[in-house]
């Protein structure tokens, strides 16, 4: 252990860590009974997938090193995902689908990796401005359901509350809702398999503080209609991305990335961008 002559702080013996040349951003998808696993055990199997890929990821300074691994938009424990994101730091270029594949191969079943980009533009989270969810709610009745959204679409404000980490929290779960559908479909089995008919919501929801989760919609639902299924719902994030003002959906927020990365090396540090 040394000491910095600009801070007079301990500083650690040895080399500083080698720089970050590429940042490679990845989505991944949350399936099945992985669904149920915390943020906190997700992000240390993506480390340990990322040691047994052998990927050059850049570590952290100081006594205790982490990779540098940022996360953004991550969805509830409990709920299932087609859409979440992390970025990763390399200190030396690699293959965007090369490491796709070894990452998918060097993680567990239900923790699938989707898509990867080199990150050319910075500001991904502000990116993902909504999210598009689908509720399976298994024994619920459609004609219930209908004119609950109904009216919950109808209303100006809907006020809920939830238990957050500050406290109870009282906040308005109608202005987030940019569109709230119902369908009819069927339940998956654990095999994701058809199983017994069900009512589907699908719902936009733009991100907000704090934010409007799907259960807080059926909270809401609830409150203007008294409509509760009968049973938890299978929930799943479809999708979240910038809004397409468009299609009133979420767009694929690497288009930006795509766009720029063919106007140059993927490899190159000139194009290092920030975090998350």
């Amino acid at each position: 252990m040394r000491k910095d002559d600009s801070t007079l702080k301990p500083v650690p013996d040895g080399p500083p860590p080698a720089p970050v040349v590429q940042r490679l951003r990845v989505r991944y998808a949350k399936r099945g009974r992985l669904r149920f696993t915390s943020h906190r055990d997700i992000s240390r199997a993506v480390e340990r997938a990322v040691r047994r890929a052998d990927v050059p990821v850049a570590f952290s300074a100081g006594f205790s090193p982490h990779p540098k691994i940022s996360y953004a938009g991550a969805a509830p424990t409990g709920v299932a995902s087609e859409a979440e994101y992390l970025e990763i730091g390399l200190t030396s270029p690699c293959d965007p689908e090369r490491l796709r594949a070894d990452l998918d191969g060097s993680l567990p079943p239900g923790l699938d990796v989707v898509d990867v980009v080199v990150a050319r533009t910075g500001g991904l989270a502000d990116r993902l401005e909504c999210s598009a969810w689908e509720l399976r709610l298994p024994g619920a009745e459609t004609g219930l359901a209908t004119v609950a959204v109904e009216k919950f679409l109808a209303a100006d404000r809907v006020e809920v509350e939830r238990m957050t980490k500050k406290g109870l929290r009282r906040f308005d779960a109608r202005a987030a809702v940019l569109t709230l559908a119902v369908s009819e479909g069927t339940t998956r089995t654990a095999g994701q398999k058809p199983g017994p008919s069900c009512v589907i919501l699908r719902m936009v929801v733009r991100h907000a503080v704090p934010a409007v989760r799907p259960d807080d919609v059926l909270t809401a639902l609830r409150l203007v209609a008294d409509f509760a299924p009968p049973v938890p719902p299978e929930v799943t994030r479809l999708a979240q991305g910038p809004l397409d003002e468009s299609t009133g959906e979420p767009a694929d927020p690497f288009d930006l990335d795509r766009d720029a990365t063919r106007g140059g090396d993927p490899g190159s540090a000139d194009h290092v961008v920030g975090d998350l």
